[in-house]
């Protein structure tokens, strides 16, 4: 037997509990993955309050969850890449990686590079491939400015380091308390929240190019307001707003697949050229605690659960 986040309906946090279940067995073309890290991500939360029941139906009990890292605990047949022992990082497409052992298509594993720790690794692919692709689909130009909301969080953290690599001026929105990081990865700066259009004008007094919205809550309007054409806004959370304006949803026109991706981020990691901020680490038996965490929606970086 090993461990597993369960739920039994749609619900808050309240649903979620941790069972004992039968020990997955690896069938062709997949790999059983010892869990060392696990990322959780805003869209698993909505997915198990039922909010996008339409797009992502769920069946019960179900399992949570899609980033992880861990170690090869077995192989199936066609699967022959990776042997046991391997040290990999990837993503489950069966909402089922906050577990002690989960099942992985072999085509959604890398190996994990030296350098890169468990708790970065485990936390990168929902938000470095939705970053990677956000920052991608605006083409962004040397010396253009982009200004990115939720500039601190998950997505967020590593869009404004990404831009910045891109060449762009990067001005980001968020809490004080998360400037001094901003600055030192070479971002300026905004506080969100009244007045913030004025704040954005001041620090961009040449324009605005493009915005990356990582919040949702009325920014693809302030972008528009601050005159950026509705193809050089891309959001990840307004998805209503994008329908409205005909603004971008990630992934753009030049999107790779996720494990591509995935693999050119974790080299960055490694290189020391990207940097994934840990928000909190809980044992996978708090993970009522860690979504009580990111539902606040406040956090630096990314909440990773360790079974």
């Amino acid at each position: 037997m090993t461990k597993a986040v369960r739920y039994d309906e749609f619900g808050g946090i309240e649903v979620l509990r941790v069972d004992e279940v039968d020990r997955p067995v690896p069938e062709s073309g997949q790999v059983l993955v010892r869990v060392k890290a696990a990322g959780i991500n805003p869209g698993e939360a909505a997915i198990r309050t039922g909010a996008m029941a339409d797009l992502f139906p769920s069946t019960f009990p179900s399992g949570q969850g899609g980033d992880l890292a861990g170690i090869v605990a077995g192989v199936g047949a066609g699967a022959g890449r990776f042997v046991v022992g391997d040290e990999v990082i990837g993503f489950s497409e069966r909402r089922a990686a906050q577990a002690e052992l989960v099942l992985v298509d072999v085509g959604n594993l890398i190996p994990k590079p030296d350098g890169v720790s468990w708790e970065a690794a485990g936390g990168l692919y929902v938000a470095g491939v939705t970053a990677w692709r956000a920052v991608h689909s605006l083409q962004l130009d040397i010396g253009e400015t982009v200004v990115i909301s939720a500039a601190a969080g998950g997505v967020g953290s590593l869009a404004v380091q990404l831009a910045r690599r891109a060449g762009a001026r990067v001005i980001g929105l968020a809490g004080e308390h998360n400037h001094e990081w901003l600055r030192t990865h070479g971002v300026i700066p905004v506080v969100y929240g009244d007045g913030v259009i004025d704040r954005i004008k001041a620090a961009a007094p040449g324009g605005v190019d493009a915005f990356i919205d990582a919040y949702g809550g009325g920014y693809v309007e302030m972008a528009l307001a601050l005159g950026v054409a509705a193809e050089r806004i891309d959001t990840i959370a307004d998805f209503a707003a994008a329908a409205r304006y005909g603004v971008r949803t990630e992934p753009g026109p030049d999107a790779r697949p996720g494990a591509e991706v995935l693999a050119d981020l974790a080299a960055l990691i490694a290189d020391g050229h990207l940097e994934v901020p840990i928000a909190g680490v809980y044992p996978l038996t708090q993970v009522r605690r860690a979504y009580a965490e990111l539902e606040r929606r406040h956090t630096h970086g990314k909440i990773v659960l360790i079974p």
